[in-house]
């Protein structure tokens, strides 16, 4: 049997071959939460609850049919149970799965691993993965401490090591850290996009990440690491928080136009009143038939043509509150 189209394949070629237009823009929804969150990863079922694993698995179902992504992140338990029903099958949409979860990624309710730095860990097995779908992402966080930093590095390189053995690519994800490392705001940006280079600097072509996946640290810091190497390296987002929907299409906008070609969102999708519509309207903002403010107003008109009640008031929704998204 023929293996299926995938956009992912093609979108990434034009963007290596200098030939990108905004229709190439990439999108995953980041539905890999629960090796995160847990329990509450599927989002609150509206009665002071959480919506169960068939919510979950549903949502990812539903979001493959629509073919408004490119890429589909899971945990392994996850694709294990939805490349086995076939979901992916015939479909444009790649599967990828998170093929290690670092202590800074653990978010149980009432924990504090975020205030350590992150230790290397991974639940996955590479080569039971490697049975499910060809791509897998790598996490690591940089901290501008040299014990740690060594430390993760080793593990990013016995993972590639590792990969070698497997019919399997990765992508590369870089968080920030998330409490004060003794770098100034302004220079954050600048010091992950040094830590990247120098992380993939020894690296042989075979063994490089397909794209990277990182925080938005502004337009210059994107620019300037998106600029850099853009045949081989493409740089991609990360979603963060939910925030408003004009933090969402704001981001997308913001870092599309600073040369990020990748946009990889969770809760952003995840806990929208309208996961689709908003991926319409994320891919309407890149491609400029809308500006992020028109497309807020859309999606609240969406809303109310469907009887669904949004989370804020438009004026609210309407509102940035991320600082990085405020332009000067």
């Amino acid at each position: 049997m023929n293996e299926p189209s995938r956009t992912l394949d093609a979108k990434l070629a034009k963007i290596r071959s200098g030939a990108y237009t905004p229709r190439d823009f990439i999108i995953a929804d980041a539905k890999d939460g629960d090796m995160a969150f847990g329990i509450t990863a599927p989002g609150p079922d509206g009665e002071g609850g959480w919506k169960v694993r068939a919510a979950h698995l549903d949502a990812v179902r539903q979001m493959t049919a629509s073919e408004l992504v490119d890429i589909m992140l899971m945990s392994v338990s996850t694709a294990d149970r939805l490349v086995g029903e076939k979901v992916f099958a015939e479909s444009s949409v790649t599967p990828a799965v998170r093929l290690n979860d670092t202590t800074d990624i653990w978010n149980a309710r009432g924990s504090a691993y975020r205030t350590s730095a992150s230790r290397p860990f991974a639940s996955a097995d590479v080569e039971s993965a490697a049975t499910l779908c060809g791509l897998g992402l790598y996490s690591m966080t940089f901290y501008n401490d040299i014990d740690v930093d060594l430390g993760n590095l080793e593990a990013y390189r016995r993972f590639r090591l590792n990969l070698r053995d497997q019919p399997m690519m990765h992508f590369l994800e870089i968080f920030n850290p998330a409490f004060d490392i003794g770098i100034p705001v302004a220079e954050l940006g600048h010091y992950v996009n040094d830590m990247i280079i120098k992380a993939l600097a020894g690296v042989v072509a075979s063994d490089q990440p397909l794209f990277l996946k990182i925080q938005y640290n502004g337009a210059k810091a994107m620019r300037e690491l998106a600029s850099y190497d853009p045949e081989h390296l493409v740089v991609g987002i990360l979603g963060g928080g939910k925030g408003t929907t004009r933090d969402t299409l704001e981001l997308i906008g913001q870092a599309a136009e600073a040369g990020a070609r990748v946009a990889l969102f969770g809760r952003k999708i995840n806990l929208a009143e309208a996961p689709l519509e908003l991926l319409r309207l994320m891919r309407a903002t890149v491609e400029g038939t809308l500006t992020p403010e028109a497309a807020v107003r859309a999606y609240h008109d969406h809303l109310g043509e469907h009887d669904i009640t949004p989370e804020r008031p438009l004026a609210v929704d309407m509102e940035i509150t991320e600082t990085v998204l405020k332009r000067a």
